[in-house]
């Protein structure tokens, strides 16, 4: 039997992290998509057209080391609202949503666009400047120096992209459960998690 839950939210604000203990907890499988993006990202930063990319998406492209690095990021978020980009990842992601023994997808449009009708919807946030301290800290941490007032910039400028474009705006479903991270602790902010996903399942 399926269960999905969907996970929204900006960058940052913790829905990778609460998306991971959220499946080991339930015994699902998880799905970053967020790394679709980015390894679509990376290839058109190598040179490939960003359909073609899409369209030719390997298991092997999330694996890349490159994928968390800013640059990438900003790539991934370029892509993204490009509308031949998302129907090529859309089936894949529809797919690993209905696998049985439940699935835990994390990403911009999921309770929206992907999943509609997933039986548990969360909309994961915190405010920008908490989320650009947390980024700065990851980016710092995998080698790749930067300055809160870049990471800052960046985390705006990707939060104005995402929330305005046409094609899937990043905007929580109706029926979402809203969750603010900004000063939730990760246990807290897991609890908090479960505990909504108890009452839908």
């Amino acid at each position: 039997m399926s269960f999905t839950v969907a996970v929204d939210g900006p960058a940052a604000a913790g829905k990778g992290t609460i998306s991971r203990a959220v499946a080991a907890h339930f015994g699902f499988g998880h799905l970053d998509t967020g790394l679709l993006y980015r390894a679509v990202g990376a290839r058109m930063l190598a040179g490939d057209k960003p359909i073609d990319a899409a369209l030719a998406l390997l298991p092997d492209d999330l694996e890349r080391p490159e994928l968390r690095t800013a640059q990438v990021a900003q790539a991934a978020s370029k892509v993204a609202v490009i509308a031949e980009v998302r129907a090529a990842l859309v089936d894949f992601q529809r797919a690993f949503a209905r696998r049985a023994g439940g699935a835990v997808l994390d990403g911009r449009d999921i309770g929206t666009v992907i999943c509609p009708r997933a039986q548990a919807k969360l909309f994961v946030t915190a405010s920008a400047e908490v989320r650009a301290q947390r980024r700065l800290q990851e980016l710092m941490a995998a080698g790749n120096p930067t300055s809160y007032a870049e990471v800052l910039e960046d985390v705006k400028a990707r939060d104005a992209r995402d929330t305005n474009r046409l094609e899937s705006p990043l905007k929580p479903a109706s029926d979402a459960v809203l969750i603010d991270t900004s000063a939730l602790t990760i246990d807290e902010a897991v609890a908090t998690a479960i505990a909504a996903i108890d009452a839908r399942h």
